[in-house]
């Protein structure tokens, strides 16, 4: 760390916060999702900050250039993989990102050992982009709940008590309110991650048939 640049420091501190996310992510307490969302977007502005003071500054580096995108995978996946165990996340549009990632990943790999650095297209920082905005909007939606819960019933619901849910929709009217909106959150959430999973799926088609000529020689 003490000989790396400004843009490659904060690639490896997106890095470093990866576990506290997915630790705020898990432990089930008020507002957890808040604080996971707030270590979440410190890390996504590292992204847009590494790249930009590379640029100016010409602090480009093939370091710089394969691990910058692999943070972001790294930090994408490790959220999408929390979310799925807590139900706020589809497993197959999980599969088509992860899929799609290693191969565009092993593709890296293979050109790096030959002496070749691919960078990142501009499709790869849109798919970035629109990954970031569904996770962060999934954050504010749980975030909302929390202090939704909070006005209605007096006290933050815990994520797993929202299955038994169900069973008040019929007696308690305030509990039917909260549920009904929990399923909107929850519906809209699964949206956006599957307009993620198409984007990813452009992008991934676009690099490999930008790299064909590295992936012909493989």
């Amino acid at each position: 760390m003490k000989n790396m640049n400004l843009p490659n420091k904060l690639t490896v501190l997106r890095i470093i916060l990866v576990p506290f996310v997915i630790a705020a992510i898990l432990i089930d307490c008020p507002f957890h999702f808040t604080v996971a969302g707030l270590l979440f977007g410190a890390a996504a502005i590292t992204d847009a900050f590494d790249g930009k003071i590379a640029r100016r500054d010409n602090l480009i580096t093939d370091f710089g250039k394969f691990a910058d995108p692999l943070a972001d995978k790294i930090l994408v996946i490790s959220v999408l993989v929390c979310f799925v165990k807590l139900g706020l996340c589809g497993a197959i549009p999980l599969i088509i990102i992860i899929f799609r990632e290693f191969t565009v990943t092993s593709v890296r790999l293979v050109a790096a050992s030959k002496g070749t650095v691919i960078a990142a297209n501009m499709w790869g920082k849109v798919k970035t982009v629109t990954q970031i905005i569904a996770i962060v909007a999934i954050f504010v939606f749980q975030t909302a709940m929390d202090i939704i819960s909070l006005c209605l019933i007096n006290k933050v619901l815990p994520l797993s008590e929202y299955d038994f849910m169900k069973i008040a929709v019929n007696s308690n009217s305030l509990y039917h309110d909260l549920y009904s909106i929990f399923t909107v959150f929850n519906i809209i959430g699964q949206v956006l991650l599957w307009i993620v999973a198409i984007i990813t799926v452009i992008s991934g088609v676009k690099y490999l048939i930008d790299n064909k000529e590295v992936i012909s020689d493989m």
